[in-house]
């Protein structure tokens, strides 16, 4: 069913957009080429942040729909990456996601994360050196080759955003698989745009502030449904160290009061929302889903190519653009 900003402002499902259909619902002026430290909003994601803004102003509502706003941007979320909504924890941050299963690693863990690798996927894992536990790096273009049997956790980005480089997200994730260690993905540089297998890493984490468009304090956590089978051990330390309320089985039945019931899904890890947040997500994400990463992936390497080209650059693989200087004669 192929249909327009419109539809997706109304929730409407099994909307299908264009690559062209999807650009008119932005409002960025020309010129703006930094889609990798943030993505302006399409326009049923800013009109929803605004009317939520309003309301909270004048109070004319109640917070419950911007709560359950989470929940609609976690179906989109998982829609865009193809993985069942109930494997998906929601948070802020990347480092916030990753906090709790740095924590669950043994002593001694032994963590191996690309030399280039933006530090929300390696000070989570570093700052429990007090405990022994080891970050070393590798080019991320050889960093599978670099996957050993001393090696416990892979921790690496799809894409690189100081470079725009693409990992090898296959042979990374196998590497890391054959020695038996946890596999660990940020993908905040390439969801939204680059179609990433969902089984290749053992955790997936995305801040969508950049490539989705949404507002930033918007993140996702992805646990693979064979993470406890391949990791018991991780598994079994690990916590959701910051539960509350909306981590609990039934949210509105968890405001007061022991016994913990926390949700029996990766919802236990959510953190209580920042609620206008992702009362903005939850359309963009719609947006995305409906348009599809393959197509909009292939819209954007074409674009970043012909930049590069009208600077007598190579092309890449990438949406990101990193140019490189000329050699003068």
């Amino acid at each position: 069913m192929r249909m327009t900003g419109t539809d997706i402002a109304d929730g409407v499902e099994n909307v299908v957009l264009t690559v062209a259909q999807a650009a008119a619902l932005w409002d960025v002026e020309p010129g703006y080429l930094n889609t990798s430290s943030y993505g302006p909003p399409p326009r049923p994601a800013w009109d929803a942040l605004l009317r939520s803004l309003d309301d909270w102003r004048a109070g004319r509502t109640s917070w419950e729909p911007w709560a359950d706003a989470v929940a609609v941007a976690r179906h989109w979320f998982a829609a865009l990456v193809g993985v069942d909504p109930a494997t998906v924890a929601t948070g802020a941050a990347v480092s916030q996601l990753l906090a709790p299963v740095a924590a669950a690693v043994p002593d001694g863990t032994r963590v191996l994360v690309p030399d280039v690798e933006f530090t929300s996927n390696i000070f989570p894992w570093a700052v429990h050196a007090d405990r022994g536990v080891t970050v070393r790096t590798a080019p991320v273009d050889r960093l599978a080759d670099a996957i050993a049997r001393d090696v416990d956790v892979v921790a690496f980005s799809a894409v690189q955003s100081a470079t725009g480089e693409v990992a090898d997200v296959a042979a990374i994730s196998q590497a890391a698989r054959d020695v038996g260690a946890l596999s660990v993905m940020d993908t905040s540089q390439a969801i939204g745009w680059l179609p990433v297998d969902p089984n290749a890493a053992d955790l997936q984490v995305c801040a969508a502030y950049k490539w989705l468009c949404s507002p930033r304090g918007t993140a996702f956590l992805v646990h693979h449904p064979a993470l406890a089978e391949r990791h018991p051990l991780i598994t079994s330390r690990l916590r959701p160290l910051a539960a509350g309320w909306f981590a609990g089985e039934v949210p509105h039945e968890s405001y007061y009061g022991p016994p913990l019931r926390l949700a029996r899904d990766a919802r236990r890890f959510d953190i209580s929302p920042a609620w206008h947040c992702w009362v903005g997500a939850a359309p963009a994400l719609q947006v995305l889903a409906a348009t599809g990463a393959g197509a909009i992936g292939e819209h954007n390497v074409a674009l970043a190519d012909s930049f590069l080209t009208a600077l007598d650059q190579p092309p890449s693989n990438s949406a990101i653009v990193r140019c490189q200087p000329t050699t003068q004669p």
